[in-house]
């Protein structure tokens, strides 16, 4: 890492580390603030949070959009305290907060030497979703596939708490890598994929419907899964209010490699938009999900 990023990434660890000592009703105070800056007069992204809001739900009115828009981004403005809160924040607490109504599952689907993908959206507060490793056997390796990002402060940062429950950060290029070694030494595995990116244009991908847009989903997930007859699990996050959220886990799968191609992507696709159309101000409404469209992409 280069000597700017690496004050940057002090500079930035310092100052949310500090606001992590804060308790949480001065934390949502300041959510509160932050959201006045960033939606009112930063205008984050607003253009495109409307764009996808407006093609996702043609049949909702313009008011309607509006709501779902400011939900969204207050819920934004939690994510990022509730995330720095994991730099400073109890076992204890963390477990109240979040809560997995049937983790059973996985350790079902591993007994017996078997690993399991689990996948899940940029839905709720998915930083909180690594603390599964306390419900799951001391026996299985824990990992979660991440997107390097391009600032290496930032991405420093992220790994930093993404490792607060010690599950470990596996870098997308090095998952096959990965799994392939501890198959190797015998262990059963449960890896977490967040699997509702954009594919990059010249990548593996297949054309969904998916919010009533033409989407590309990712296939990654779905080749590891085949390829090693895994099982893959889908986990259906709510957020019940402020800073706490439960889930629960459902099987897409208990042997990928039976299944047909695609099967799993597309089953994983509508649980995913199940999911969003519940509640959608809790999804990541930001992202430039939809820059590709399909008639330029196929004909690349």
């Amino acid at each position: 890492m280069k000597k700017i990023n690496y004050i940057k990434y002090y500079l930035l660890y310092g100052i949310s580390y500090i606001h992590a000592l804060l308790p949480w009703s001065l934390l949502y105070f300041l959510s509160d603030i932050l959201f006045i800056v960033l939606y009112r007069l930063v205008r984050y992204r607003r253009k495109i949070v409307r764009v996808n809001l407006q093609n996702a739900f043609p049949e909702k009115s313009v008011i309607e959009i509006e709501k779902i828009e400011r939900q969204f981004y207050h819920f934004l403005c939690d994510y990022y305290i509730e995330t720095i809160k994991l730099l400073h924040i109890s076992d204890e607490d963390v477990k109240r907060r979040m809560k997995f109504e049937n983790p059973e599952l996985l350790n079902e689907l591993t007994k017996d030497g078997n690993s399991c993908l689990l996948s899940l959206g940029h839905y709720g507060n998915w930083e909180y979703v690594s603390s599964i490793g306390f419900y799951l056997s001391p026996e299985l390796f824990q990992g979660q596939i991440y997107h390097k990002l391009r600032d290496g402060a930032f991405d420093r940062f992220f790994l930093k708490i993404r490792s607060r429950f010690s599950p470990l950060s596996i870098e997308m290029s090095d998952a096959m890598r990965t799994i392939v070694h501890n198959r190797q030494q015998g262990k059963a595995m449960v890896i977490g994929f967040i699997n509702d990116q954009r594919p990059r244009r010249n990548a593996g991908q297949h054309w969904t419907r998916f919010l009533n847009q033409d989407t590309p989903a990712l296939i990654g997930m779905e080749r590891i899964a085949r390829k090693f007859g895994f099982s893959v699990v889908y986990l259906d996050l709510r957020r019940e209010k402020r800073g706490h959220y439960v889930g629960r886990f459902s099987v897409i799968t208990t042997d990928a490699s039976k299944e047909e191609k695609f099967a799993v992507t597309e089953q994983y696709m509508r649980l995913l938009e199940k999911t969003i159309l519940r509640d959608p101000a809790y999804w990541l409404w930001s992202h430039k999900r939809w820059k590709f469209k399909r008639e330029t992409a196929e004909k690349i």
